[in-house]
């Protein structure tokens, strides 16, 4: 059901971040800038001419692996994921987000450089109400190996339960976190939480020519000790991750989400299809409603 939640809110000034790419190597600059009422969240990619838009909504969404893409007539914003979290966690609904590359920078691994720089700028509220999809029946996509589920909850909140298991034989434990997700819990459990690879990955991805910019203390990789020259900011660091790609991915619905998201072994793919099955739910609902 959509109906709607609060005030609208842009940034009150312009926030830059730079870095690198992962996969590319190649130098980006990415600057946040405040939006009009009911833009949503738009990148523009300024080294194209002309210069192209790309709506952050999963319509969009392309599938590229291990990481959200985003392609519009033919361009491409790759690796959007941390920053879509950033803007989600925050609750900022309005902002183009101008990059002079097609893959945005991978900063330390997490959403923190761009919160910081978001919240130096701050952010002010607009005169327009924010649209929220409140989840009426469970949704499932997924196998019973890995999937990811919609389920109605009591109240407007958002609730995220994540959980991960990659074997009881490899470096990386089983863990499991449930977060009722707001500004004040995405900057404090959330954002700080980095992207982590396995070293075998890692090598395989060099051997394909890819990230070789990218050093063990740019994310966490893990050998069979755990990971590599870059301690753990949270003894369950890589469920708080995926948690933190849940709420970019979660995003690309558009809407504030209201209801209870849990993962079980997911990625960007099964979380991209969940919410194309509630955009579409929703859809039928309001349909039915005005037959």
């Amino acid at each position: 059901m959509i109906s709607f939640s609060r005030q609208q809110r842009t940034l009150a000034g312009v926030a830059r971040v730079e870095g690198f790419g992962y996969w590319t190597g190649q130098d980006v600059r990415v600057e946040f800038r405040p939006a009009p009422p009911d833009t949503g969240v738009v990148f523009c990619r300024a080294d194209v001419g002309p210069a192209r838009r790309i709506p952050a909504v999963v319509r969009y969404r392309v599938e590229v692996p291990r990481r959200t893409s985003l392609r519009e007539g033919g361009v491409r914003v790759d690796m959007v994921e941390h920053i879509l979290a950033a803007l989600a966690g925050l609750r900022i609904d309005n902002c183009e987000v101008h990059v002079d590359n097609p893959e945005m920078p991978g900063c330390d691994g997490s959403s923190q450089p761009f919160v910081a720089a978001l919240d130096a700028v701050g952010t002010k509220p607009q005169p327009a109400a924010r649209k929220q999809l409140t989840v009426r029946r469970t949704l499932r996509v997924g196998d019973d190996r890995c999937w990811v589920e919609a389920r109605p909850m009591a109240g407007q909140a958002m609730m995220a339960e994540c959980h991960i298991d990659y074997g009881p034989t490899g470096p990386i434990q089983r863990q499991s976190l449930t977060l009722a997700v707001t500004p004040e819990s995405f900057r404090r459990e959330l954002s700080a939480a980095r992207t982590f690879i396995l070293e075998e990955e890692a090598a395989w991805l060099r051997g394909q020519g890819l990230g070789a910019r990218v050093t063990c203390r740019d994310l966490l990789v893990f050998g069979d000790a755990g990971p590599i020259d870059n301690p753990l900011r949270f003894p369950d660091e890589c469920v708080r991750h995926k948690t933190l790609d849940l709420v970019g991915d979660l995003a690309l619905a558009g809407y504030d989400l209201a209801g209870h998201f849990v993962a079980h072994c997911s990625g960007h793919r099964l979380n991209a299809e969940l919410v194309s099955r509630l955009l579409a739910e929703a859809a039928r609902d309001g349909l039915a409603r005005t037959a």
